[in-house]
This record gives structure tokens, C-alpha cells and sequence, in this order.
């Protein structure tokens, strides 16, 4: 058995049936980063010490869970009590929280093993991971690639079988897109399903929690775990399922009867690359060999998300990110002659470029005489983005389209445009604005030219209604079922 090759189910298997130890399990994926991630740069700390201690644990009979003994990485701007949790930026550095994110405490409660803390763009403002004051994080794949971002430590992680999964954050796409990029499974439950508590806020009504794994099913073994509702979370959602949230594994092998799935005009531009048009077309067309009905949505609004995400989240990211200020915590400047000398010298020091981009952006569209004219009006255009999801939900059971528009790019590709870094979430903000779900999974191969070229993966996507994440693992379950794209590697070392 190649241990760091295995699923959750595997993994906790083998621990119950004595074939392998915690211990051995959790020791060989540390080895695995120590001799490799140097060429990927997917992790900024590791807790190796620890680690170990805990699947030793694991191996006494004194934690136990459905994870137990599972090793698993998180995004470095999930706080913990352990170690930093620094964001990718200068301005935390050297920051200790005080206290555990809620999905750190119930992935502990389950077992699990947590390896270390991975990089992420600074503050998760990026597309690319490129934007990370610890340097950036190369693709598996081709490491002369980006992963994506903002989450793309997290997602290379698990494409690089460093972990058995890991958890990231999507505000506006940063685990679907570094998902398809890496190859893996990434998947943006319904805002409010994941609790918030302890992830350092980006742009806090459209941040969520949630995993990367290999396959559909880690990633709903992992979904039973940290779903459902948190006092501590004001925008926890509170469920009437009449009964608990529902097991995510307990019907995943069953096929959706009379499955439909819309096709959005909006999502099929010109500027796909001919390699992923390949791809869903493909998918739309195993879907129909297992009796799914295709038809045509609108979502006729579509072609504003990206400039109303950029009004709303950089707006947001201003507000959340004015606590930064050399005073209460974070990078505090050397030298200032008063209070505002100490406020712009220690922001200026502590932050990168593109997070002050952000800032500038969006203390601009709330300043007084533009928040009518920017902010508040995309707030209404971000309802009716809404509503074009609701029709269409009424109309099929999820919309499948592609993850990006192709494959990986080259580092430096985009660096330089922001707008052009900016389309590379096109595919995956609306899902934001509307808080419903999405999935990203691997959908194929864009060949590169040349013998030694390197394959690069593609993702498709498939997004559903609001807290309709059971149907919708059923619909990603039964399209990974028709392929084997799930279980290819990229060749480390």
C-alpha cells in the first residue's frame, strides 16, 4: 500500500484493521513534504512534533473520530493555538491567535491529524498565489505554473499528496479555481453552512470554509464533520431539515433520477480555451449517457459579477482590514513621528501590493459621494444575480459549466494586468455573490506541445441551490464515477 496515495476511507481502514499506524501514516507524508515541497513551496509551516504526538494518540485508543489519524493540512488564515497564523502577510508575521477557528476544533474532535498551515495569496486576495509575502507556490503539474489562488498551498497540498486533504477559503473562487488548476476536488459549500469563527475575514459575506480532497467522497466525509450551525458565527446559518444536517456520504453512491442540468449561454464565451470546451463538452455529453436532461438556463446578469464582486469584496476587505494599524496587533513601524505616521508606515510596511490595491478600491466606492453611485448599487445588482441562480434552480437541479477558462498559466503571465489576473475568477464569483454551492472536479487534460510537455489539468464545475450540497456531491459522484481523472498524479522529484 503506498500510504500517502490513499482516501480518508483507506487511511482509516488501515488504522482500524492494524495494517498501518497513525504513526507510520503521519510520518510519511512529513517525509513526503520534507523531501519535495521545497519544489512546491505548498506549506509555510509544518507541526511535525505535534503531528506525530497526536497519531500516537491516535494509536493508544485516546482520540478517536471519523478522521482519526487522518492527515490533513489548512490554509494559514484559519487560526489555531499552535503555531502562526500569518495570512501569507508581513503584517502577521509573528502573530499567535489565541484561540481556535470552529473548523479546527471539529476536525480535531473527528481525529484528524493536522500536518501544517499552507500558502495562500496574501490575506487570500489573488488568483495565483503569486501575491504571498513567504514566496510563491508552483503547481505540481508544471512548477513553472501557478496553482491558482487564493488557496493554491491548499490545493498543491493535496495535488501533490502531501496531505490526504485540506481545507481552504472561496470568496470569490480561491478553492474551485486552484482546485481545477491542481486537478483535485474543491468545494464552496452554501455561505453559512461552514462556520466563519476564526477564519481572518478577506470580505465577510462572501468568505467560505471548505475542502480539497482527491475524490467526491473525501470530500463529503469531510463536510459531515464541520457542517452545521455555530453560536459563535453570526452568519451561521440555522437549518430546518427536520432533523440534523444530513449525512453527505449516506446516498453519494446513488445516481439522481431524472437529473437536469441547465447550460447557461453566458458560461460558454469564445474565450474558453479549445482544450476546456473539449472537456465539458465531454462531461455534458457522459452526463446524457446516464440519462441526464439537458437544457438551456439564463443567467442573464452574469457579465456584471465581476465588477460587483470588486466593488463588494474590496469594500468589504477595506472595513475588515482597517484594524491592522500598528496598535492593537499585526506589524507595528519602527519609526513614526505621531499616530498617523505610525497608521500609514506600519500599513504601507506590513502590506503588499495588491492588498492595497484592494484597500484603496474599496475605501474609494464607500467614501462619501460614491457609495450610491458604486457600492450600494452593486449590492442591488448582486440580488439580481441572485434571483438569475433562483429561476434557474427552478428550472434543473444544477448547472455545470467550466472551472476556468483552460488551464494553468505561466508565473509573471498575469502580474503585471490585475484586470486580466481578475477574469480568472469569471467562472467562480457569481456562485459567491449568491452564496450557493459549488464544486470544482477534475474534468480532464489540456496537452501541451512538445514530447516532454507537461498535461495540464482542467476542472468542470457544477453549482447548485442553496444548502443542496447532497445532491449535488450525488451529481459530482456520478460524473467522476464515468472517469478516472481523480486518480492521476503529477510526477515530484
Amino acid at each position: 500500500m503506498d500510504i500517502t496515495k490513499q482516501s480518508i476511507t483507506s487511511i482509516r481502514d488501515a488504522i482500524a484493521g492494524k495494517k498501518a499506524s497513525a504513526v507510520e501514516i503521519t510520518q510519511a507524508y512529513l517525509d513526503r513534504i520534507h523531501q519535495l515541497d521545497g519544489a512546491v513551496h505548498a506549506f509555510n509551516e509544518t507541526y511535525a512534533d505535534r503531528a506525530v504526538d497526536r497519531a500516537r494518540a491516535v494509536d493508544a485508543g485516546e482520540v478517536a473520530g471519523p478522521l482519526a489519524g487522518v492527515p490533513i493540512a489548512v490554509k494559514d488564515n484559519l487560526c489555531t493555538t499552535w503555531g502562526h497564523t500569518t495570512c501569507s502577510s508581513k503584517m502577521l508575521a509573528n502573530f499567535a491567535a489565541p484561540y481556535n477557528a470552529t473548523v479546527i476544533e471539529r476536525l480535531e474532535a473527528a481525529g484528524a491529524v493536522i500536518l501544517g498551515k499552507t500558502n495562500l495569496d496574501e490575506f487570500a486576495m489573488g488568483s495565483s498565489t503569486e501575491h504571498s509575502a513567504t514566496g510563491a507556490t508552483r503547481n505540481p503539474w508544471d512548477t513553472e505554473r501557478v496553482p491558482g489562488g487564493s488557496s493554491g498551498g491548499s490545493a498543491a497540498a493535496v495535488a501533490a499528496d502531501f496531505c490526504v486533504a485540506s481545507f481552504g477559503s472561496d470568496t470569490g473562487g480561491s478553492i474551485r479555481q486552484p482546485a481545477a488548476l491542481c486537478g483535485v476536488v474543491g468545494m464552496k459549500p452554501t455561505y453559512g453552512l461552514i462556520s466563519r469563527f476564526g477564519l481572518v475575514a478577506f470580505a465577510s459575506s462572501l468568505d467560505q470554509i471548505g475542502p480539497f480532497t482527491h475524490t467526491v467522497g473525501d470530500a463529503a466525509e469531510l463536510l459531515n464533520v464541520i457542517a452545521g450551525h455555530d453560536p459563535r458565527d453570526s452568519t451561521s446559518a440555522t437549518l430546518d431539515f427536520s432533523g440534523p444536517i444530513p449525512d453527505y456520504t449516506a446516498d453519494l453512491e446513488t445516481p439522481v433520477d431524472g437529473l437536469t442540468l441547465g447550460i447557461a449561454k453566458q458560461y460558454m464565451g469564445e474565450g474558453n480555451d479549445p482544450a476546456m470546451a473539449q472537456a465539458l463538452d465531454k462531461a455534458i455529453a457522459q452526463f446524457k449517457d446516464m440519462g441526464a436532461t439537458i437544457v438551456d438556463v439564463d443567467l442573464p446578469h452574469t457579465e456584471y459579477g465581476i465588477p460587483t464582486y470588486y466593488i463588494v469584496a474590496t469594500a468589504e476587505a477595506s472595513s475588515n482590514l482597517a484594524r491592522y494599524d500598528g496598535v492593537h496587533y499585526g506589524h507595528r513601524a519602527a519609526e513614526a513621528e505621531d499616530l498617523v505616521d505610525l497608521y500609514a508606515a506600519s500599513r504601507a510596511e506590513g502590506f503588499g501590493d495588491e492588498v492595497k490595491r484592494r484597500i484603496m478600491l474599496g475605501t474609494f466606492v464607500l467614501c462619501s459621494g460614491y457609495a450610491d453611485a458604486y457600492y450600494n448599487r452593486a449590492l442591488k445588482v448582486r440580488r439580481l444575480i441572485k434571483q438569475d441562480f433562483d429561476t434557474a434552480f427552478e428550472a434543473c437541479d444544477a448547472i455545470i459549466c467550466p472551472t476556468t477558462t483552460g488551464p494553468a498559466f505561466k508565473f509573471g503571465d498575469k502580474t503585471d494586468d490585475p484586470l486580466a489576473m481578475y477574469m480568472q475568477d469569471v467562472y467562480t464569483v457569481n456562485a459567491n455573490l449568491a452564496g450557493i454551492a459549488g464544486i470544482s472536479l477534475p474534468g480532464g487534460f489540456a496537452e501541451g506541445e512538445g514530447a516532454d510537455a507537461p498535461r495540464l489539468p482542467l476542472g468542470i464545475q457544477l453549482l447548485g441551490p442553496t444548502f443542496g450540497e447532497a445532491k449535488l456531491l450525488r451529481i459530482a459522484r456520478m460524473l467522476e464515477k464515468a472517469n478516472d481523472y481523480h486518480a492521476a498524479r503529477p510526477i515530484l522529484g
